[in-house]
Formats: structure tokens, sequence, C-alpha cells
């Protein structure tokens, strides 16, 4: 059975209660979609190559959508990536993203959704970076998961320790402002991986386009646990 088939079993089982990973009420809150695709002509170069231009474009179109969260990015060949040389330290720049951004104020709690301990973490301070970044270590019967946790408050490292427990439904960070998520409108960087790969506080939540199958493989997509928070059709 794959790996892929073992995640989706356990997460359809009624035992396994997955908790919400931000607040969030279905009935009354509204969720935006967000497109960063070359299709989305009002991300102007101007808007993007300015943090605070573009944490207002994003404050904008929640307000008047009057949406507590915008959301997207998985499987999302993004043309914002274009805005930082982090991305493009190879032949191949990378633009296929791999995680589901969940976009809102600084400050937003953000809970655990099963029990779990610290993998690592790690402040991988460079512009366009993951900013505080926290990987947990998911033991869900036979099957390890990890869930990356990017472009956080650098307060959500502060006493943290490998292999430390954090109880399923806890909150344990927040998002981060620009100075310490890397340089983003605040947001939530929400990735799943099978397989570290040897990494500690950091892996790819963006890659090159010819290498897609081979990180979408390792990297299911996070709506398998979103849906629990949201319960939306837009996962």
């Amino acid at each position: 059975m794959s790996a892929l088939q073992q995640l989706q079993d356990f997460l359809s089982h009624p035992k396994n209660q997955i908790h919400k990973v931000v607040a969030f009420n279905a009935a009354t809150d509204t969720l935006l979609p967000f497109d960063f695709t070359a299709n989305n002509t009002e991300l102007t170069p101007t808007i993007l190559a300015d943090t605070t231009t573009f944490a207002d474009w994003v404050d904008q179109k929640l307000a008047e959508n009057k949406a507590r969260y915008g959301i997207g990015g998985y499987n999302e060949h993004r043309t914002i990536y274009s805005r930082s040389a982090h991305f493009d330290a190879t032949e191949e720049p990378r633009r296929l993203h791999l995680g589901i951004d969940i976009w809102g104020p600084a400050e937003t709690p953000i809970f655990n959704f099963y029990d779990a301990k610290v993998h690592s973490f790690e402040f991988n301070d460079h512009f366009g970076d993951y900013g505080a970044t926290i990987i947990l270590q998911y033991q869900l019967e036979d099957l390890t998961l990890y869930a990356l946790y990017g472009h956080l408050s650098l307060a959500s490292l502060k006493g943290l320790k490998e292999g430390q427990l954090i109880p399923a439904g806890q909150q344990f960070a927040t998002f981060g402002i620009a100075a310490e998520n890397g340089h983003w409108p605040p947001h939530l960087h929400f990735q799943l991986m099978f397989n570290m790969e040897g990494k500690k506080g950091d892996y790819p939540g963006v890659c090159q386009f010819t290498k897609r199958a081979t990180y979408l493989n390792n990297c299911p997509d996070p709506a398998l646990i979103l849906k629990h928070t949201f319960t939306s059709a837009l996962l």
C-alpha cells in the first residue's frame, strides 16, 4: 500500500479526530481562493517588488470579499517567486508550489491537527524564504508523516526542543510579520512530507517544474488535512 493510501485510510477512519489548523467557522467565515499564477494580471511587478505593497494588496482583497482568510497554492505554477533570487539559484527556476498557503493577519494562532513531536525548527532568514519554520512529526499508525509550518513569528520558536510533544489541538505558533517570515505578507505555508530526506528545519516548498512528479509524490495535497479546518468546497 502506498504512503498516500495509508494517509487517506487513516484520515477516513471516524476514530481518528483531526483538529483545525487555524480558527475557522464554516457557518460564518468566508474563505477566499487566491491565484498567484500568470493568470492573475492584477499582481504587477511593481506590487510584488515591495513587500508592504504586496501585503496591502492581500489585505485589500480579503477586506473586499469579507474573507477571514485567503487560501491556495498546492501544485500551482507561480510567477510570484520571480520576486526573490532565492528561487532562481539553479539553472531551472523553482516555481511549482508544494504546500497550501493560508493568508491572514500577523499573530493569527496556529493549532496542531494531531498529536506530534517537534522534528526540527529553524529561522530561515533569507528574502523570500520561510523565515521562522517548524516541522512536526506525526505517527499515524504505521505511517510517519511530517508537516512543515513556514512563515511563522520568531516567538513561535522560543523554548522549542526537538522531540518535544505537541498535543492535538494545542496552539504552538502564530503567523509572522514580514521581518520574521522571509519578507512576505503574513500567511502560513502548510506542507506535508512523507520523507524528510535527511533535512532539518527546512524542506523545499517550491520545486522546478521538471521535478514536479517526484516532489508531489513525497508531498501530498495538504487539503487532506485542511478540509477538516475549512469543510469547504474550495478544498
